[in-house]
């Protein structure tokens, strides 16, 4: 299979794999974000953070949304130490943030051994306006490498970000639209394998499989990893030609 999916806690996950076997690591982190105070960042659930009162859609809660911006440095250190241990050199890693939380993030990516090489922007038109403020319609993906970048394994040029899935496309509280991670996907090399330790509903998984790319991915909420596990095998199951099919009587 083109793909694994293991529910379960990230860390303890990425520590059963072995070294070198992936060639990016993309994912979407609990932000940890939102508040005005440590209270209100630490006792608000994710979907109290980030779904409109007015929203019409009912999506389940994800767990990871409790940590102080201390906390949160300290354990994105952690991960990303292993994520780099997991990733081959010259590999790369990509994680989304917001503003708030975007120098935390910036630090523990190198922390954790990672030479940041910068960031792109990712914009939200359908964020909230805000009276007498400026909309906060734009987030960011950190982005670095394990190493020296091989260009001519991968001679791309890559663009960069917009747009989030409308209300109704969307089967996860933060979930990035399939077309921009498959713009992301393409920092791996055709063939390699990227790692989405906090996979959600699989957005970057079906990215990556309609990309050409193998995946491994994580998740600890069991509702968004069956939808992850669903939508990935439709994925799979879409992209087979007759020829791949093998008939029997």
């Amino acid at each position: 299979m083109p793909f694994s999916l293991h529910q379960g806690d990230a860390l303890s996950v990425l520590a059963t794999l072995p070294d070198d076997c992936v060639d990016a690591v993309i994912t979407d982190p609990p932000y940890n974000s939102g508040g005005r105070t440590a209270k209100e960042r630490t006792s608000r659930s994710a979907k109290q953070k980030y779904t409109s009162a007015d929203a019409k859609h009912t999506l389940p809660d994800f767990t990871g949304e409790n940590m102080d911006q201390r906390s949160y440095g300290f354990w994105l250190t952690q991960i990303m130490t292993e994520a780099h241990r997991l990733t081959r050199t010259g590999g790369t890693a990509l994680l989304f943030t917001d503003w708030r939380q975007l120098p935390i993030t910036t630090d523990a990516i190198q922390a954790a051994g990672w030479l940041w090489r910068g960031v792109l922007a990712w914009h939200k038109p359908q964020a909230r306006p805000q009276k007498g403020r400026f909309t906060q319609n734009c987030e960011f993906v950190v982005w670095a490498s394990k190493g020296a970048i091989d260009a001519s394994r991968n001679p791309v040029y890559l663009p960069g970000m917009s747009s989030q899935p409308s209300g109704s496309k969307r089967q996860h509280i933060t979930q990035k639209p399939v077309e921009v991670m498959r713009e992301l996907v393409k920092i791996s090399p055709p063939g390699g394998t990227i790692l989405d330790f906090c996979a959600g509903s699989g957005s970057t998984g079906v990215a990556a499989l309609l990309e050409g790319r193998d995946f491994i991915g994580v998740e600890k909420t069991k509702h968004y990893a069956s939808i992850a596990a669903d939508r990935l095998t439709e994925t799979i199951r879409q992209s087979l030609s007759q020829d791949d099919m093998v008939l029997t009587a």
